[in-house]
């Protein structure tokens, strides 16, 4: 590749990098004041995923019990270590990425079985970053082996790396929701002539609800006023202050506007709308907030490993959604947020385990949904089949 073509893949990355981070880092903060935990299982580093930048980590603050602070700390098991085998010594290190929020959440079985030491001589190693510009070096430097991240960044990263990424299966679906002081929407239509508070101009959150809007008869420049704010906190912050105000929030930033404001209504399912739309085009895709990933040469070289590692996965994800007592001090106790907000918005955060072809159909139907709005939001174009990792 000639230098000019390099500075213009570079350029083009950035740029569909910078759309992303804007609105969904799905869930992403300030780096410079970002909490950083380390052990032989878990390094963490700040902040949240389903939204943008900075409000992350601002919003939670006030619910989390962890220390906001940069001092280093040593994270110990609280308690599902027991339920897997381990030795002393690891055979294999295997990186993983994620984002505080959700995609982290159904991960935290794992990452408490790996604090006691290496899991069937397998020492995993969690990095949970503030944002997802955080991940896509470490991803590209192959200081990541796999990294959960929002499913729109998954697309760019395949076709700004020239497809050494690849999707190994989906790990949340949609989580934004339509929330209002009062009982006046009951659908989408009901928002025609009334002003929506939502974060995420330019990136995925805005071309969600563009295509829910169109979709239901509205149209999102002249039938309804939506005041783009920067950041999720500034939203909650608006509901506090408009007696009738509605916004669009991705928990679990409904769930921490809930504990400023009990009388705080959910009004609409973003989800929900979506699969009827579906259902009414005859489509098959989904809502889709996360995606885990993986670099193709290390999938290529530890297969074995992948699929242990997917089986522990899924595993995890069954517990979060099946415990929610034990699973939220888990996550409390991880940094991702505090106990009493997991615990309550564990239920609507859609954490899930989709792979094989189903996550191919639902993945790439959404991503279609993306390239119609914006391809730049993708990373320019569609990926290819190698895209989707269906296993050996």
């Amino acid at each position: 590749m000639d230098k000019m073509k390099q500075l213009k893949r570079t350029a083009a990355f950035l740029a569909a990098l910078s759309l992303m981070a804007a609105g969904l880092s799905a869930c992403t903060a300030n780096t410079g004041n970002s909490t950083s935990s380390t052990s032989s299982a878990a390094r963490t580093a700040g902040a949240t995923e389903t939204g943008s930048g900075t409000s992350q980590e601002t919003a939670l603050q006030s619910s989390q019990t962890a220390s906001s602070d940069s001092q280093e700390t040593t994270l110990t098991g609280t308690g599902s270590a027991d339920t897997a085998a381990t030795d002393d010594t690891a055979d294999l290190t295997v990186t993983i990425g994620a984002l505080k929020g959700p995609t982290a959440m159904g991960m935290v079985q794992i990452m408490s079985q790996a604090e006691a030491g290496p899991v069937d001589g397998t020492d995993y190693q969690f990095s949970l970053s503030a944002s997802p510009d955080e991940i896509t070096p470490l991803l590209a430097k192959g200081e990541l082996d796999l990294a959960a991240v929002p499913a729109n960044l998954a697309a760019v990263l395949y076709n700004n790396t020239e497809g050494q990424i690849q999707v190994l299966d989906i790990n949340t679906l949609g989580v934004l929701y339509i929330v209002e002081n009062g009982d006046s929407v009951q659908s989408l239509a009901d928002l025609k002539g009334k002003t929506l508070y939502a974060s995420g101009k330019g990136a995925t959150p805005e071309y969600a609800l563009n295509y829910l809007l169109e979709k239901n008869g509205l149209d999102p420049e002249t039938d309804l006023t939506i005041e783009w704010k920067s950041e999720h906190a500034e939203c909650v912050a608006a509901l506090a202050q408009d007696p009738n105000g509605i916004a669009l929030l991705p928990e679990p930033f409904v769930t921490t506007a809930k504990t400023q404001n009990p009388e705080l209504r959910t009004a609409l399912d973003l989800s929900d709308i979506w699969d009827q739309v579906q259902a009414d085009d005859g489509g098959s895709s989904q809502l889709i907030t996360g995606v885990l990933v993986g670099r193709k040469a290390f999938i290529e070289e530890q297969p074995e490993a992948v699929a242990a590692f997917m089986t522990r996965y899924k595993a995890s994800v069954e517990f979060v959604n099946s415990d929610t007592a034990a699973a939220a001090e888990l996550i409390d106790h991880f940094g991702i947020v505090s106990q009493a907000v997991a615990q309550a918005a564990l239920p609507a955060c859609k954490i899930t385990f989709i792979d094989g072809e189903d996550m191919k159909t639902a993945l790439s139907g959404y991503l279609q949904v993306l390239a119609d709005q914006n391809p730049q939001a993708i990373g320019g174009q569609l990926p290819a089949d190698d895209f989707y990792y269906l296993g050996q």
